[in-house]
């Protein structure tokens, strides 16, 4: 049964344009769009009308980056694929990309089918998956070729954490290699894990112990010099490259100038790097262990790095790395040791607020809003246009939200499954008011109408980004 619905009023943006316009979504797609007013918009006719007067009308967030459920450090992150969907659609994000891990010893197929299994039937919006790739041999570098013809066209490699996740530069190059041939994208954790392995076991000798630590011994330097062997390796190997979590001056430095030597090299950022720093990893007492992840929080001083970035296009994404771990029973495994403190920040549900936050104060433009938080992380990850636009044939994901709202973010009030808030008490200016996915209300006047299963798994195509 064909069914039909009209949302009335609104300022549509999208990263190229805003207009008043009314738009009309048939069976789980736009239709059209006209502008308010017009005799076109007045004859559309529908079973369900949104009155979005004084709302923007913005596309569904697209976050390219989160990690539901993800064992990590003799634990797993808090939120399954249920509670961080539905935490997602809150926060007016209507995809997510996760992350499927490859244990060593296994196959990517084996990884894959796992969080298959952990998601389906389960997300409240649609989900795709990127493949952690841990172990490099002739067999995984097949199964790549593979997982490319599927949907699978992104693989995370991580220069961090020896003994776990970690791959030295001769497997980054062959895994660089296949991806030059098979289309695919490599996204890299660029961190020195051997150096900063040495860091801290010289730490804790010292008896430094606290959170603190943590970003101590991450040091800028490290993940400047990270990215810059991986996009040299990259270069070498003709292949494009995304820098996942940017949290440094000098390695936006490294971006910039490869991407003014024509590379295709990208970079992520996240609001934790935006609008948190080491002030919070000090909090007294063990508070700072809620801010523990990797890249780690820097001095207040990189934020003026990062935003510039974002402005001039050095840096395209901004994704939440959503990797909750709860402070009680969770973080609390690293008392007396930072080592041991989970690394991962809850943030899927805040994203869209936070980044609207900045642009009433000034650091971007509302369609660069969009641009960075929905169709470019789209066209990043071969999902564009079916998702990040509103435009006719798009996906309805598609978000009302109040410019004028305000709120005061806090875990007495989120929806993710844990049990403090990287922002609490920050009172912002903008809030999610209605989502549809695929046409359907998830969110209603500020009620959640959505379900379990409603999400769907969406395949993707290669990077739509290189130049």
């Amino acid at each position: 049964m064909s069914s039909r619905t009209v949302i009335r009023g609104g300022l549509v943006i999208t990263a190229s344009d805003e207009i008043h316009a009314d738009v009309l979504i048939e069976d789980g797609r736009i239709a059209a769009l006209a502008a308010s007013g017009t005799p076109a918009a007045d004859a559309f006719t529908a079973d369900r009308t949104v009155d979005a007067t004084g709302k923007y009308v913005i596309p569904g967030g697209v976050d390219a980056h989160t990690h539901m459920e993800l064992p990590f450090g003799g634990t797993f992150a808090s939120d399954t694929f249920e509670t961080g969907t539905r935490a997602a659609a809150w926060g007016g994000t209507t995809t997510v990309v996760d992350f499927a891990v490859q244990s060593v010893g296994q196959s990517l197929r084996q990884g894959l089918d796992a969080w298959h299994a952990k998601a389906e039937g389960n997300c409240a919006v649609d989900y795709g998956f990127h493949m952690i790739v841990s172990d490099v041999n002739a067999g995984t570098l097949k199964e790549m070729d593979l997982l490319v013809e599927e949907g699978i066209t992104s693989f995370k490699q991580f220069m961090a954490y020896p003994g776990v996740f970690y791959s030295d530069d001769g497997q980054i190059l062959r895994a660089m290699q296949r991806s030059a041939e098979n289309g695919g994208l490599i996204m890299m954790h660029a961190e020195n894990g051997i150096a900063i392995d040495v860091l801290v076991e010289q730490a804790l000798a010292r008896g430094e112990t606290g959170p603190r630590f943590h970003g101590e011994v991450r040091k800028a330097l490290l993940e400047a010099e990270a990215t810059h062997r991986a996009i040299r390796l990259a270069q070498v190997a003709g292949a494009p490259l995304y820098v996942v979590h940017v949290s440094a001056t000098e390695a936006v430095a490294e971006l910039a100038r490869a991407r003014d030597e024509g590379l295709n090299v990208f970079g992520e950022t996240c609001p934790q790097y935006l609008f948190l720093s080491t002030d919070n990893l000090a909090e007294p007492g063990f508070e700072g262990a809620k801010y523990v992840c990797s890249t780690p929080l820097r001095p207040k001083e990189h934020q003026a790095a990062l935003w510039r970035g974002l402005r001039t296009n050095d840096l395209q994404v901004v994704s939440t790395d959503h990797c909750p771990f709860c402070f009680t029973g969770q973080k609390e495994l690293g008392r007396g040791d930072f080592s041991r403190i989970p690394n991962g920040l809850p943030g899927v549900e805040n994203r869209m607020d936070l980044l609207h936050q900045a642009v009433l104060d000034g650091h971007i433009s509302r369609r660069r809003w969009i641009e960075i938080a929905c169709a470019t992380p789209a066209r990043m990850f071969g999902l564009y246009p079916k998702k990040g636009t509103i435009a006719p044939g798009a996906d309805a994901d598609v978000v009302v939200y109040d410019p004028h709202a305000e709120q005061v973010v806090s875990a007495d009030t989120h929806h993710m499954n844990v049990d403090y808030s990287a922002y609490e008490g920050k009172r912002v200016t903008g809030r999610v008011e209605t989502v549809l996915s695929r046409g359907v209300p998830v969110i209603t006047d500020r009620e959640y109408t959505g379900r379990a299963g409603h999400g769907v798994y969406t395949p993707r195509s290669t990077c739509q980004y290189l130049t």
